[in-house]
């Protein structure tokens, strides 16, 4: 318990001398976030539980992408495993806005990966067309993503969560483009842009349940 308190002390001292400021004023103001920031064990196990699904969530779809435009065998258990990922994010959310609201994050993210797989089919076929129609659906999905977010959490702002949506299909789309045409140090780079990407992003939603809940982060 003891070592428990110092970590936690810790904790808080690098916080606090992480918003540092030149101003006394801005220096009170930044002692209130300090401690407004300081995070419970309960915090920090749900943000390390959400990085690590969304870090899944980027290592899998890249393997799906990668397995898909090599033709290797293992697409069909690459997928599973992905799919699988979705589920895993939908029921991270469950203790804080329910079953209902963690089935409906989990079809959103599901529809999300097999929009991206139908695309990904039609770019490599080379069905221009139907690439496009599946892209606008991608990204027409991302949208109906925020707004699910934003609807259940108003510290999420839904221009907030579709920018990085949208950023996240961004960098996918670098990542396939890449890979289609070989350049392998391109692919390295959208792959390494797009996990630091998502690994925000998991900060943003642990932020957002902390504050929206603070009596289970105590």
């Amino acid at each position: 318990m003891l070592r428990k308190s110092v970590v936690m002390s810790m904790l808080c001292v690098a916080l606090a001398l992480g918003s540092g400021a030149s101003s006394l004023k801005a220096e009170a103001v930044n002692r209130e976030n300090s401690q407004a920031l300081c995070l419970s064990p309960s915090a920090v196990e749900l943000k390390r539980n959400l990085t690590k699904l969304w870090i899944d969530h980027v290592v899998w779809t890249r393997l799906y992408l990668v397995s898909t435009i090599a033709g290797v065998g293992d697409q069909e258990q690459v997928l599973a495993r992905l799919l699988r990922n979705q589920k895993d994010i939908g029921d991270a959310f469950k203790p804080y806005y329910g079953v209902a609201a963690g089935n409906k994050l989990t079809e959103l993210l599901t529809e999300h990966i097999v929009l991206a797989g139908k695309l990904l089919d039609a770019l490599k076929s080379g069905k221009t067309g139907n690439a496009a129609t599946y892209n606008k659906q991608w990204y027409k999905n991302a949208d109906d993503i925020a707004k699910f977010l934003s609807a259940a959490n108003p510290i999420w702002s839904y221009k907030e969560i579709k920018d990085i949506m949208d950023g996240h299909l961004g960098l996918i789309t670098e990542d396939v483009s890449a890979r289609m045409n070989k350049d392998w140090n391109a692919s390295i780079t959208a792959f390494d842009k797009g996990l630091n990407h998502m690994i925000m992003f998991a900060g943003v939603l642990a932020e957002g349940v902390v504050k929206q809940f603070p009596a289970k982060f105590k």
